[in-house]
């Protein structure tokens, strides 16, 4: 249960551009890293390096891990979080696959708690840019509106490529009543400053592999509020990735069985 004391406690704060940066690196790195993947000659899932994981997903694992060190990335008065996680769907193909992600319209059904709010805002050819209210919850609740560019990237006719960032959040206050208002952007507890999602989709062997490496940037951790932001900060990205990755289970599971 969420008290309002406590919620008044965390202080809102600013993004600032020394935070920004280091982020901004990290994300042209890795921009600069994944384009030899989208090659025919080259390995293509980050699972591929490691027979074990194979397995795993094979046997209806879900698998979610830091991709590289073993805590968050400290910047200045920030943390990079990068994660990856990867699912196997039995029986889904990679048309079916792409089909319920790009319905964007209906994230807020699919991924519900966490979305409660989509829209396709506008489509050319592979390119989407979508909203989507997301609701945080982890002692106390905020709720952020969106938005994000999404780009699809054929490999061939069995493997594509997605990478998806966030081109606007905003926090929202009395989300739902008639006090409602957004903050102005990079403005609030900082909970999420940015959120940057490398997809993979290969469809092989009766089944559709999918992988998803998140990288985002929050606040920091004052100690003396660490109680309140720590669970919201730390825990809330692997979880939030891999709710993402079982409901997309979920939901191509179903739509094979009514099939």
């Amino acid at each position: 249960m969420e008290a309002l004391s406590t919620k008044e406690s965390a202080d809102k704060v600013e993004l600032k551009p020394e935070t920004l940066l280091p982020y901004a690196m990290q994300i042209a790195s890795v921009d600069s890293a994944g384009e030899p993947l989208q090659r025919e000659d080259q390995p293509f899932l980050w699972s591929d390096g490691f027979p074990d994981k194979i397995a795993q997903l094979r046997n209806g694992a879900t698998i979610s891990e830091l991709y590289s060190g073993k805590r968050p990335i400290h910047v200045p008065d920030g943390l990079i979080h990068d994660w990856i996680g990867a699912i196997c769907v039995p029986g889904a193909t990679i048309e079916k696959t792409l089909a319920l992600v790009q319905d964007y319209d209906n994230h807020k059904n699919i991924y519900s708690p966490e979305v409660i709010g989509s829209r396709l805002i506008g489509r050319q050819g592979n390119d989407f840019q979508i909203y989507l209210r997301l609701r945080k919850k982890k002692i106390i609740t905020v709720i952020l509106d969106t938005e994000h560019d999404v780009r699809y990237f054929p490999v061939d006719s069995k493997r594509w490529a997605c990478r998806s960032h966030t081109t606007r959040i905003s926090e929202v206050e009395d989300a739902g009543k008639p006090t409602e208002r957004a903050l102005p952007p990079d403005s609030g507890y900082g909970f999420l400053w940015r959120l940057t999602s490398y997809w993979r989709f290969e469809e092989k062997d009766n089944c559709t592999l999918i992988e998803c490496r998140a990288i985002s940037l929050t606040r920091d951790i004052p100690k003396a509020l660490g109680w309140i932001i720590q669970p919201m900060v730390l825990k809330l990205p692997r979880e939030s990735l891999k709710a993402t990755l079982e409901a997309t289970r979920r939901a191509l599971t179903a739509n094979k069985d009514r099939a």
